[in-house]
């Protein structure tokens, strides 16, 4: 199969509609059976109780809020090295998702950190760099809707992603290259896991349900984009009076 083919909006725009729902099905799976281990299966922690177990939300959130800052940087670099559409369309599809992890991850740790911390915020290194993250996701998103010229746009919000990725090693480091309030990684390629296996499992099926819902979502609204973008096209143009029809 050459893949190359589906570079072209035109041809990935089906492919994405064939996939987008799969991918849907495997995140509520995996969503079912993480949230069944996390909340009735998994022990209780013997340090911190019950209430450790909002890390079943909070870490998977905070590992595709980064890692999708990582690829809308991949798809930045694809387009302005290459110019293809398709990477800017991406790019922007994957946007608002990471926003909401970001968002749910700043959110489950303020939580998190009123009963092991005492506050629900402090001026952590991991903390003010994952806030660092979500005003960059803002304000990709707020430079490339606020430029009319789709262009100009794209190659502005590529610029933010590829600045701002450099944040990323930043948030996962932090803990270690400064003396900070937020523990250390739980799980690591290169020691074995400080949690037990019930733990760890329910919180690795969450994040691959996380990640399929990123891409089942991120098929989606790149749908969406392409037919924005493209409807000065006749395939474009007869996909949206088809949609029309439906309705």
């Amino acid at each position: 199969m050459n893949i190359f083919r589906y570079s072209s909006p035109q041809t990935f725009y089906p492919l994405a509609g064939r996939m987008a729902p799969w991918f849907g099905v495997a995140a509520a799976l995996c969503a079912l059976a993480g949230l069944y281990l996390a909340f009735f299966a998994a022990p209780t922690d013997a340090v911190q109780g019950e209430v450790y177990r909002i890390i079943f939300i909070h870490v998977p959130a905070a590992w595709m809020s980064m890692f999708i800052y990582v690829v809308m940087a991949f798809w930045s670099a694809i387009g302005l090295g290459l110019g293809t559409r398709l990477s800017f369309y991406m790019t922007q599809a994957l946007a608002p998702t990471g926003a909401l992890f970001c968002f749910i991850a700043l959110w489950t740790g303020a939580l998190w950190g009123r009963p092991t911390w005492g506050a629900y915020w402090v001026w952590d290194a991991r903390l003010t760099s994952q806030l660092l993250l979500q005003f960059l996701y803002f304000g990709f998103i707020g430079l490339t809707r606020s430029i009319e010229d789709p262009r100009r746009a794209d190659r502005a919000g590529a610029i933010i992603a590829l600045v701002g990725v450099v944040n990323v090693p930043i948030i996962y480091f932090s803990v270690k290259w400064w003396n900070t309030l937020h523990q250390g990684a739980s799980v690591s390629m290169t020691k074995a896991p400080s949690m037990a296996t019930t733990m760890l499992l329910g919180m690795l099926i969450l994040a691959f349900a996380a990640w399929f819902y990123s891409l089942a979502v991120t098929l989606s609204r790149v749908r969406s984009i392409i037919l924005e973008r493209e409807r000065h096209t006749d395939w474009a143009q007869s996909e949206i009076a088809e949609k029309g029809a439906a309705l």
